[in-house]
């Protein structure tokens, strides 16, 4: 270790794959608004957390698959934060925005006060539970937008208003994988609903796939322009978190073809 340096805690690690989930590769620099908060909340400087970000980023096998490495020189403290952070999204997300709360002298409940807005009466535990799902809803969306560059990974198109986080494994299947942003696509509510019926699928090569359903409709113009015309097509690639495998094989196995 160089002089002046120091160790990485286990909490200034969280609040950095906190902040690796929440931006986009390209934009994990020093320059970064974001980067250059949490380094002044967390004393060190934007170079240290850019860096801590690709330390991260060396261990996310599709970043490799297209030939970016990440940075070299991690250490096991990185490597056991990023393991349970993709084993339990759910948990550890939540408890990494609390944390974040407090390094800004704040809490959780303020922070997402828009969010929790209509929550229902609860107390004590309860209550941070359902504190817990609007929160972790909040940031599906947003990682999962984020991580098709905030446009419909099917269409291109770009229009927040009409774009859903939607789940490749439903909500209610798989509680470990809820908030995982390799369980999520970025679809218009157009596409989200055809895809949640398993009338759209996405095959493990990432090309779309409709089903025969469509083509019996096909002289009907919207029918043709919003679905056939997709046919085999490539989904618009990821910027970081590429849908898991298996996830997409459970959702083709139910695909309606």
């Amino acid at each position: 270790m160089k002089d002046g340096q120091r160790l990485w805690t286990r909490e200034e690690s969280i609040l950095a794959i906190n902040l690796y989930c929440k931006i986009p590769f390209g934009q994990m620099h020093s320059r970064n608004a974001d980067v250059i908060e949490l380094a002044s909340l967390i004393n060190r400087s934007p170079g240290s957390i850019a860096r801590k970000l690709g330390n991260f980023a060396s261990f996310d096998p599709k970043l490799k698959e297209r030939g970016i490495g990440g940075l070299p020189n991690v250490s096991k403290l990185d490597m056991l934060i990023w393991q349970e952070y993709m084993q339990d999204w759910d948990e550890q997300f939540f408890e990494s925005e609390k944390l974040l709360a407090e390094k800004k002298h704040t809490t959780i409940e303020k922070v997402y006060a828009a969010d929790l807005e209509n929550l229902p009466v609860a107390e004590g535990k309860e209550r941070e539970r359902l504190v817990m799902v609007r929160v972790n809803q909040s940031q599906f969306r947003k990682i999962v937008l984020t991580n098709f560059n905030n446009q419909c990974c099917i269409t291109g198109i770009n229009m927040l208003e009409l774009i859903v986080a939607s789940h490749i494994v439903p909500w209610s299947n798989d509680k470990g994988n809820r908030l995982s942003p390799q369980n999520g696509l970025a679809l218009n509510t157009l596409h989200d609903k055809a895809f949640d019926r398993h009338l759209i699928t996405v095959t493990e090569d990432l090309k779309i796939k409709i089903s025969p359903k469509f083509y019996k409709h096909k002289e009907t113009l919207s029918i043709k322009q919003n679905f056939i015309d997709y046919d085999g097509k490539s989904l618009i690639t990821p910027k970081k978190f590429y849908p898991d495998l298996e996830f997409l094989r459970m959702h083709n196995d139910k695909f309606d073809g």
